[in-house]
Parts: C-alpha cells; sequence; structure tokens
C-alpha cells in the first residue's frame, strides 16, 4: 500500500503529506535503531500507519493526549499530525525510543509533541490526560492499573489490539474496572476496503 504512493488522502485529510514524511523517516531508520522489525517496512501503511490514524476520530476535542509506551511513535506521531488541535506526551522509557522520537518531533515540525522518558506506571496519578493511547504494550489488566490514573474524570482509554481483543477484555473485565476505568467495550474498525479490521478497547474514567 506504501510502495504505490500510500493510501487514498481521504484516510489521512491534510494531514497525509506529514503521516508520508512520518513513513520516510521509519523507513529510513526504524530497522537501524531497533525500533520496527525487517519484515514489517512492506506492511508499515496497513499495518503500522493506517492502523494507528483510525484513533483520531475518537479522541476528545481538546486537551491532552497521551502515548503510552509510544515506541516507534505509533500511534503517538501518527495522531499529533492528524490532530493539530490535541497537545500529545510522548511517553518511553527506553532512551533509544526517546532519542528517536525527539528527533522525529523535530523532522515533522510538530509543535503539538512533547516526549518524556519514563515508564508509565511511574508517572503517577496526575488525572490530566483527556485520553490515554497505547498500542501492543501489555495486557489490558496492566495497561489499566497503569494508566487509568493519568486521566482526568470521563477521560478516554483507547488501547489498540489484536483480534483476540474480546476475549482479553473479559479476562481483564474485573481488573479494568477495578482500575477505575467504565463502558469498557472492543470496537472493531476498518481504515480502508480490503485492510485487516483495527480492534480498540475504549473505555471512560469514572467520574466527573
Amino acid at each position: 500500500m506504501g510502495g504505490d504512493g500510500g493510501p487514498p488522502a481521504a484516510v489521512f485529510g491534510t494531514a497525509l503529506p506529514g503521516v508520508q514524511r512520518l513513513a520516510g523517516l521509519l523507513e529510513a531508520n526504524a530497522v537501524e535503531r531497533g525500533l520496527m522489525g525487517p519484515r514489517e517496512m512492506s506492511r508499515l501503511w496497513e499495518r503500522h500507519l493506517l492502523n494507528s490514524g483510525v484513533l483520531a476520530p475518537l479522541l476528545p476535542e481538546r486537551g491532552l493526549v497521551v502515548d503510552a509506551g509510544s515506541g516507534a511513535g505509533l500511534p503517538g506521531l501518527v495522531l499529533a499530525l492528524q490532530r493539530p488541535d490535541l497537545s500529545f506526551e510522548l511517553v518511553d522509557s527506553m532512551r533509544r525510543r526517546t532519542d528517536w522520537l525527539t528527533e522525529a518531533v523535530a523532522a515533522l515540525e510538530l509543535t503539538n509533541a512533547t516526549v518524556t522518558r519514563a515508564r508509565v506506571e511511574e508517572l503517577g496519578h496526575r488525572a490530566d490526560a483527556a485520553a490515554v493511547v497505547s498500542r501492543a504494550v501489555a495486557r489490558l489488566d496492566k495497561l489499566a492499573k497503569w494508566t487509568a490514573g493519568l486521566l482526568a474524570p470521563g477521560g478516554l482509554f483507547l488501547a489498540l489490539k489484536g483480534a483476540g481483543a474480546a476475549g482479553e477484555l473479559a479476562d481483564c473485565r474485573r481488573a479494568v474496572k477495578a482500575a477505575g476505568l467504565t463502558g469498557a467495550a472492543v470496537l472493531e474498525l476498518v481504515a480502508v476496503p480490503g485492510a485487516d479490521p483495527t480492534y480498540v478497547v475504549r473505555a471512560t474514567r469514572a467520574g466527573r
């Protein structure tokens, strides 16, 4: 999909040129710097960029979005390009990743994204985020425990998961609720016709 110019502009709208620049950075650096495996490059658009981009319409209208365990900037960098009306904090514990994220933020000229080197569970109960997003970080029980305290009351928890998302949520529902998240459900989204579905676990931080 990326080899013939990527997906249609309708997927990313005016953010498409920025996402194409991000794709170029990943193609040039991700394997060499240990951010992604070599096999992932051939499916960069469908498996990674589109998979991240489908979260954009689910995000709140305003506020801070924390990307927990940002890694190669997926989904955080993609979403920051799509949603310049929001602020993003890209959190990762590994220096090589945060170094790359810092370089990517500068290269993409993003003014709405900052990088924090930390374990997400060390950030404490800040309760200042309108949303927390994550992709392939941990099981839902651990992820909810680590991140729910970052959310302001009413804030959104959005976790990108694989095809086993419904089963994982069933196994972890009690822990997700105990962490202070309500209304947990699995959304199945398709970015473009023919693409594999993206599974998102969505929940809300209890309170007002």
